[in-house]
């Protein structure tokens, strides 16, 4: 998913049938089928996904990341859990749902095991350089659930219930 400047929304995705899914279920105005290819090396994260091309550094587990390392992984993954942490996931991380449905009426859940900063960002779209780190203002409106404001990496487990 690439928010871009302008506000549009694009979904770069690596097959038909991917597309098609994550389309059914979030907002974008242009989908592409793209190679995507995502590596990690220590602690430093690529993906090149098109004309996308980003690397990041995953940094020291946040307060948060803490807190989620405290709730067993089959509990915190569970629909039950995320019912319970979605009120507070709204009021603690703007922009952020635990559980939601999409267009398309399937059901999804977030269940959240981990969660790091992101210390620093690289990349660049259509050849052009991102700029320099900075937090995610406005949402930009993918669907019910989406990123907040500061950048950072979240494990999670995904959950969906077809309608």
């Amino acid at each position: 998913m690439l928010a871009q400047a302008d506000g549009t929304r694009r979904l770069l995705a690596p097959t038909e049938v991917i597309a098609d899914y994550v389309a059914g279920t979030y907002a974008f105005d242009v989908v592409e089928v793209v190679p995507v290819v995502v590596r990690s090396s220590g602690p430093v994260v690529s993906l090149v996904a098109g004309e996308l091309d980003v690397s990041y550094d995953v940094g020291g587990r946040t307060s948060l990341g803490r807190a989620l390392r405290l709730v067993p992984e089959r509990v915190a993954t569970s629909p039950g859990w995320c019912r319970v942490t979605d009120p507070l996931a709204r009021l603690v991380l703007e922009g952020v749902r635990t559980r939601g449905s999409g267009s398309d009426g399937r059901f999804e859940t977030y269940g959240a095991t981990d969660h790091h900063a992101i210390d620093a960002m690289r990349g660049s779209w259509r050849g052009r350089d991102l700029g320099p780190l900075a937090p995610l203002l406005p949402e930009p409106g993918f669907g019910f659930g989406s990123t907040p404001p500061r950048p950072s990496v979240t494990t999670l487990v995904t959950t969906v219930a077809e309608s």
